[in-house]
């Protein structure tokens, strides 16, 4: 088969840039829109998303069931990609527009309606971007490749948002409608801007890799599911490591704003981690070929743990705090970067041992345990806010608050990284074990089409 060419790469990749356009949006500022626009309490705040993002996991489940029984011209996955992502845009101007509510119960509902809505789109968009990857190649070093370069969009997306975003919360601090009418009118750029790399993700990552197999129903797919043991490994190690990953998107904008000093810090702290995503591009896929997966991803959560504990400690001095989170970009990028390759190859072996291939269930599953840590992680940082008395309309905050900002973006992710790594030990895929198991998935593919064709 063909080699993936770099504009299949640069498709791929454009995909999960528009993705985060709404995702890495919400992520890093919804919490600090809340309480510092629209004026509401983080403890509630962070018991909705707790709420909303364990719903958003059932919806991964659904998504997925969904795409194994999509059959179009345009493929199995491919059609989301035109027809759901403009919804998904649309709702994130929503849900970053609060109307002038007299009450805060109003408000309270508003923001549960939106973030509900624009999480069950990002299901109906992200689960089908994410099984494309398993048909576009089933080379493990293309595919480290793939994840290298997924893993650059997200950092791309992360460090133009907070380019826009967080000199105007430093700039507009105290001015709440000026943020509003700001948050609205770059929200509704992101819908040309995310429409535009959506089409352009759907005319270069195409699904090269057809298999000829009937949908399999709800039971099954649980029973392949239950039966991939590699899959199942991923997903505890993933629910404890990214619970840390997502708190330091959540805490980022604090940290800057009141441990560094200012909003606008964010700039250098997140151009260090996109500089190191850019240095990790052309060096993971090397060590991979070199060492393999498994132990490239040891290296890269050891490296991000220790980092996190670093940064617990650090004094707020600009240029080591920009060393430091290039280092940890690095070290991030290298564990972060595999954990989709490892999600396709478990693919592989779901239909080795079961016969049954289940892209969209399987990488719903892994989905569903991203959002619950996404869910336990972002909740975990608005709780240690409140814990911490955190209070947006002091001009300085206690120490307590300083203490929890801290720990959200420290020592809080350093220990989910280290279990994170502990459950993901016994993970049995090795890059060589992977190739045994798809050649004898095509031999029996090809004796099937052969066995077919004789009939």
């Amino acid at each position: 088969m063909q080699k993936l060419r770099q504009i299949n790469y640069l498709g791929y990749m454009s995909g999960d840039i528009a993705n985060n356009l709404a995702f890495s949006l919400q992520a890093m500022f919804l919490l600090i829109y809340y309480t510092n626009v629209v004026g509401l309490n983080p403890a509630p705040i962070g018991t909705m998303f707790l709420i909303v993002r364990v719903w958003d996991a059932f919806a991964d489940l659904l998504a997925g069931r969904l795409v194994d029984m999509t059959h179009s011209r345009w493929g199995k996955f491919r059609p989301y990609l035109l027809f759901v992502s403009l919804p998904l845009l649309l709702s994130s101007v929503a849900l970053f527009t609060m109307p002038n509510f007299d009450s805060d119960t109003a408000k309270y509902v508003y923001a549960y309606f939106t973030y509900t809505l624009l999480g069950t789109l990002y299901s109906l968009v992200n689960i089908p971007y994410g099984s494309l990857a398993t048909v576009m190649t089933q080379d493990p070093v293309e595919r480290s490749r793939l994840g290298t370069y997924r893993s650059v969009g997200p950092m791309l997306t992360i460090f133009a948002i907070v380019l826009l975003v967080a000199p105007q919360i430093q700039r507009l601090r105290g001015d709440s409608m000026a943020l509003q009418t700001f948050f609205t009118t770059l929200t509704l750029s992101f819908v040309v801007l995310g429409y535009a790399l959506y089409l352009f993700c759907f005319f270069t990552a195409r699904e090269r890799i057809h298999h000829d197999v009937p949908p399999v129903t709800l039971r099954k797919t649980f029973e392949t599911v239950r039966q991939n043991r590699p899959l199942l490994i991923l997903c505890g190690s993933n629910l404890v490591f990214l619970m840390g990953v997502f708190a330091i998107q959540g805490v980022q904008a604090f940290y800057a704003s009141y441990i560094l000093g200012g909003a606008g810090l964010m700039v250098p702290m997140l151009g260090a981690t996109t500089v190191a995503s850019f240095c990790a591009v052309p060096l993971v896929p090397r060590i991979v070929a070199r060492i393999g997966k498994k132990r490239t991803f040891f290296i890269g959560g050891t490296g991000f743990a220790v980092v996190c504990v670093w940064i617990f400690f650090m004094p707020p001095v600009v240029p080591l705090f920009i060393a430091t989170f290039f280092v940890l970009g690095l070290f991030q990028n290298m564990a972060m970067s595999l954990l989709f390759a490892f999600e396709a190859d478990a693919v592989e072996y779901g239909q080795y041992v079961t016969g049954e291939r289940t892209e969209g269930a399987t990488y719903a599953v892994y989905s569903f345990f991203r959002k619950v840590s996404q869910a336990i992680g972002g909740s975990m940082t608005a709780y240690a806010l409140s814990l911490g008395g955190f209070n947006a309309a002091l001009p300085v905050q206690s120490e307590g608050a300083l203490t929890a900002i801290r720990a959200a973006i420290g020592l809080g992710p350093a220990l989910c990284a280290l279990v994170g790594m502990l459950i993901f030990l016994p993970y049995p895929l090795t890059d060589t074990r992977l190739k045994e198991i798809v050649a004898v998935t095509r031999n029996r593919e090809a004796e099937a089409a052969h066995a077919h064709g004789n009939d």
